[in-house]
């Protein structure tokens, strides 16, 4: 879980794939759901999609079962771990566009996603994964119970209450939520104050719990990454959040032990909110994992193609290599929708 952390230093670093941007651009096309009639629209575009039409190979969670995935894979770690997945998976709905928003991808004449857009309350929805950390008078910890990140710093804050509005610093527990997705979702601040990360939503009917009024903690367009962050002192939600997150972590260390650098490790699962309806998993293997730059002896930053099936509303959603860690989202697909494309991002070598 710590490369997990390592993104957050990533938002000042000059990416070394800036001079060969074109070859890594030019034949994406990113996967939110644009809906101009909002909410009330969403289930409509998921009957009509192009792409998957009837969604196939998408399997809603709640339908979701340990023989859904090949038989090598049905290991009863690896089923819990992908469930565990699915409890962070999130909706991410966009209400405005940032006049600030790129004509081009930097460095490139490829269109940027939304330009169009700029300005205008026009719902566009991904998805994205929520990491959780508990303070307590200031000092935090994460899902494992560790006090610092991989690099040694605490998790420490100047004030010792809760920063959010909602108590008026009456509270000496928070907990901070951290959202990843892609950039082309979420691109600066202002888009951030206009989005709503729905938790929970496993199935079509159930109840709206929304995270409201994040910020951006950091961002790198060229790599198409972004980090949300939240902040709550709601005891119920923040224990329920902090509980799953124990468990993937729990999981992860199951799977990670089992499946990690096997022959067999180039399968991957994504987990996303198609057409911003409720959650499904997909399947699939890595076709190619193309190395952009080498960070250090154990790290690489990649960009993944792979054969799980996505839609619009997939982009943002985690992309899974079973028993590798790995910060990548999901990016986009190939123009004809044969392939589809990760983010830049950190893999282990």
């Amino acid at each position: 879980m710590a490369v997990m952390h390592t993104i957050k230093q990533r938002g000042v670093r000059k990416s070394p794939v800036m001079a060969m941007a074109p070859k890594y651009f030019d034949l994406d096309l990113t996967e939110c759901q644009v809906s101009e009639g909002g909410e009330a629209d969403l289930q409509k575009h998921f009957v009509n999609c192009r792409k998957n039409p009837c969604h196939l190979k998408f399997i809603p969670i709640k339908d979701f079962y340990i023989n859904h995935f090949p038989e090598k894979y049905q290991d009863d770690d690896l089923y819990q771990f992908i469930k565990s997945v699915a409890d962070l998976t999130v909706r991410v709905g966009v209400k405005m566009t940032s006049p600030d928003r790129l004509e081009f991808w930097p460095l490139t004449n490829s269109p940027y996603p939304f330009y169009h857009l700029r300005n205008e309350s026009t719902l566009r929805v991904g998805s994205g994964r929520i990491y959780v950390y508990k303070y307590v008078n200031g000092l935090g910890f994460d899902g494992d119970g560790d006090e610092c990140d991989e690099h040694g710093f605490k998790y420490e804050r100047d004030y010792k209450t809760c920063p959010c509005k909602k108590c008026q610093q009456s509270s000496n527990v928070w907990w901070e939520i951290h959202v990843d997705t892609a950039a082309h979702v979420v691109f600066d601040d202002l888009e951030a104050r206009h989005t709503s990360c729905r938790l929970f939503f496993d199935e079509r009917n159930c109840p709206v719990v929304n995270l409201e009024m994040g910020r951006i903690d950091t961002v790198n367009i060229m790599d198409d990454f972004c980090r949300l962050k939240y902040v709550t002192c709601d005891v119920t939600l923040g224990n329920k959040l902090f509980e799953m997150v124990q468990r993937h972590c729990e999981f992860w260390k199951k799977v990670r032990n089992k499946f990690i650098m096997k022959p067999t490790s180039n399968f991957i699962f994504i987990v996303s909110h198609p057409h911003g309806c409720h959650k499904h998993i997909s399947f699939g293997y890595q076709v190619n994992n193309r190395t952009i730059s080498d960070l250090n002896d154990d790290l690489v930053t990649t960009k993944l193609t792979y054969t799980a099936s996505t839609c619009p509303g997939s982009s943002g959603a985690k992309v899974n290599c079973v028993g590798i860690p790995c910060g990548h989202v999901h990016s986009g697909t190939s123009v004809y929708g044969q392939i589809n494309c990760s983010n830049i991002s950190i893999y282990l070598k």
